[in-house]
């Protein structure tokens, strides 16, 4: 039931997307909409895998990567109508870059055995994204709050930046050592 969860969370981002680029008046809302209910099955698809006791490899694969997917979908879209611009392209390219990196070290580690854990921070971490894409979002022309409050989906980007940046140089290093064999 959790793994259905996530990949609804992945098949989402096709209607996330279709709305977003609409051409009507209330795309945008939607398009909110939609973001919101894909970020609630992020809650969720954990909480029911533990409560069944059904924790699966295949759902601490998929799970990381749907968040991903979501996230970047939602980053390139907010650059493509300028809502994210100036230096916060500059976050959002972070964000992308360090999601990409990370996914490939953890593949790196697990052919060698070993694994990159989910940290308390990461998972943080995935939240002051949501969060941020969320607050972009609604402030989108045509979304469901007004312009004048973007700097907030600006400041919780950037927010959200850091600390990505932050797991990923700690997830980097860990997988330097995993993959150097050095126990330092």
């Amino acid at each position: 039931m959790a793994n259905v969860i996530t990949l609804a969370r992945i098949a989402l981002i096709i209607p996330f997307v279709a709305l977003f680029m609409a051409s009507a008046p209330w795309n945008m809302m939607a398009a909110f909409a939609v973001f919101v209910l894909a970020s609630l099955t992020d809650f969720v698809d954990g909480r029911v895998a533990r409560a069944r006791g059904k924790v699966s490899a295949l759902g601490a694969a998929i799970d990381p990567l749907a968040d991903k997917l979501l996230i970047t979908a939602a980053l390139i879209l907010l650059v493509r109508n300028g809502v994210i611009g100036g230096a916060g392209v500059i976050a959002a390219l972070a964000i992308i870059l360090r999601e990409i990196l990370v996914s490939g070290l953890r593949e790196a580690v697990a052919a060698r055995g070993g694994a990159l854990p989910v940290t308390r921070l990461a998972k943080w971490k995935t939240a002051a994204q949501i969060i941020a894409a969320g607050l972009l979002l609604a402030t989108a022309p045509q979304g469901l709050i007004g312009a004048e409050f973007r700097p907030f989906g600006v400041g919780a980007l950037w927010l959200a930046a850091i600390l990505t940046i932050w797991t990923g140089a700690a997830y980097s290093v860990g997988a330097i050592r995993l993959l150097s064999g050095r126990k330092d």
